[in-house]
């Protein structure tokens, strides 16, 4: 491994309490990713999206951690995990999850996915259903959106909007970690990608998460998802917009969780 290929020393900040931080070799790259929770309860890989890192499970990891063992990683091209200048490729990103698991001797965790890391986790379990227990979906990208990418800028600002205003100071040092090159050429990439031919190859039981406000990733597109996908359910979240684990975290929790332990819906 070459020094460029190294990511940046000091980009990842330092884990909260309760946290602790790992590494493994993954493709000749050192990774880095936080675990939190009881090494013997079963295991949930959380999936960041788009424009983000690990960091934005920070109200997720306290409510699930006591009943799971939850790893976090970022992907390549995101957070801590930032390349050099250079064309990104999202269709890397599931077979690189997959190698990241199989270092860190995951052989089939629940998965959780928002946005773009929704349509990663979708991917994924696709490709390699076995390796994938139960799939939670918060705002999935993965449905052609007929909007030029330029056209982006007012639901992303009705977006930040509804979000709360702590949130702020979370979202804008990944996005200059991530930098614009790797920003749009994922977006631009992302845009075009189309799941749902995909979708009767995912197996496992399914939860989709939507914010009722969201602007980026229209909620109409969780029923499609619903009506495609073979085993499913949808919850909207009152309120919420397109990250509801900040948005809305207790509500977002308790879904999350009833989800996890195989409870029924409503339970």
């Amino acid at each position: 491994m070459t020094e460029a290929e190294q990511p940046m020393s000091g980009t990842r900040p330092p884990a909260p309490p309760g946290i602790c931080v790992e590494s493994v070799i993954v493709r000749g790259q050192r990774v880095r990713y936080s675990v939190a929770g009881d090494e013997g309860s079963p295991p949930v890989v959380l999936v960041h999206g788009l424009s983000a890192s690990s960091r934005w499970w920070r109200r997720t990891v306290p409510a699930v951690a006591p009943h799971f063992r939850m790893y976090l990683v970022d992907l390549p091209g995101f957070g801590a995990m930032r390349r050099p200048l250079g064309r990104y490729s999202l269709a890397e990103a599931p077979g690189w999850l997959i190698s990241w698991m199989d270092e860190v001797g995951l052989k089939r965790p629940h998965v959780v996915g928002h946005s773009m890391g929704g349509y990663v986790a979708l991917r994924l379990a696709a490709e390699k259903s076995e390796r994938v227990d139960r799939l939670a979906l918060v705002a999935p990208a993965g449905i052609p959106y007929r909007r030029a990418l330029v056209r982006y800028g007012a639901p992303l600002a009705r977006a930040a909007w509804v979000a709360a205003p702590r949130f702020v100071p979370l979202v804008l040092p990944d996005a200059l970690r991530t930098g614009p090159l790797t920003l749009w050429q994922a977006a631009r990439q992302l845009l075009r990608e189309d799941i749902r031919p995909s979708l009767s190859r995912v197996t496992c039981p399914t939860l989709l998460l939507w914010g009722d406000r969201d602007y980026l990733v229209p909620p109409a597109h969780g029923d499609e998802l619903m009506d495609a996908l073979p085993d499913a359910r949808l919850v909207r979240l009152a309120g919420a917009g397109h990250v509801p684990m900040e948005e809305r975290p207790e509500a977002f929790n308790a879904a999350l969780l009833a989800f996890l332990r195989g409870e029924p819906p409503g339970a």
